[in-house]
């Protein structure tokens, strides 16, 4: 079987799974939606520089609660079927795709969210939109890749947090700048070279990932 057709039944059992478990969706979106009430409520009239902010830290929590759940959701049983009819690369990359997707309509749904509870002080949205996508996808290679180390560390939740601080921090950074000249809270003129810092950083993420999870998986 080749490797595309592999992911492909890989996404359709994922997505599978996603729907048996709709409960666990549902609970994200009503931690997003009510963080976001309780933020308008608290704060009256939010500034642009506060709403950019809140929106990546919604997001960022989001991502954890969304992504965590990768392989921790998965029991030592069918890790060993898929073990044995898998390829390793194929698992991390549909896993990827995947739950780039889901958060990065996550991501989408919260940006609503803040439109209707908290205004829309974007200006720049093709450049925001972008910073979203990138966003997701960063967030989904880092915390996949982390989820996979930590469910074969017996869950550890210590080291879940230990992985995920340095490898997040870089994104969060380059987001908020991108977010920011989308708010029109700062022109910066090396805006591209942001937005390379950030592929770049993803496409680091992946290549990483590729080269590790298959000794991660054998063990």
């Amino acid at each position: 079987m080749n490797l595309t057709k592999e992911i492909g039944i890989l996404l359709r059992k994922e997505m599978t799974i996603e729907w048996r478990q709709k409960h666990a969706l549902g609970g994200i979106l009503l931690y997003v939606i009510s963080t976001v009430f309780v933020v308008y409520t608290a704060i009256k009239g939010v500034q642009p520089n506060v709403w950019n902010a809140l929106f990546w830290i919604v997001i960022l929590f989001a991502s954890v609660n969304a992504l965590v759940k990768s392989f921790v959701q998965e029991n030592s049983s069918r890790q060993l079927y898929y073990y044995t009819i898998a390829n390793p690369t194929a698992i991390i990359l549909s896993k990827i795709i995947y739950n780039s997707g889901l958060l990065f309509l996550l991501t989408l749904l919260s940006y609503g969210a803040f439109i209707l509870f908290a205004g829309n002080p974007v200006k720049d949205v093709g450049q925001f939109f972008l910073a979203m996508f990138l966003g997701s996808v960063g967030f989904s290679i880092s915390f996949t890749f982390v989820a996979a180390i930590s469910a074969k560390a017996n869950n550890s939740s210590t080291l879940m947090a230990i992985l995920s601080f340095p490898i997040v921090i870089p994104i969060i950074l380059t987001l908020l700048k991108l977010s920011s000249n989308a708010l029109r809270l700062m022109q910066d003129s090396s805006i591209s070279k942001d937005i390379m810092t950030l592929v770049a950083i993803d496409v680091l993420m992946i290549a990483t990932a590729f080269i590790l999870f298959p000794f991660l998986w054998r063990d």
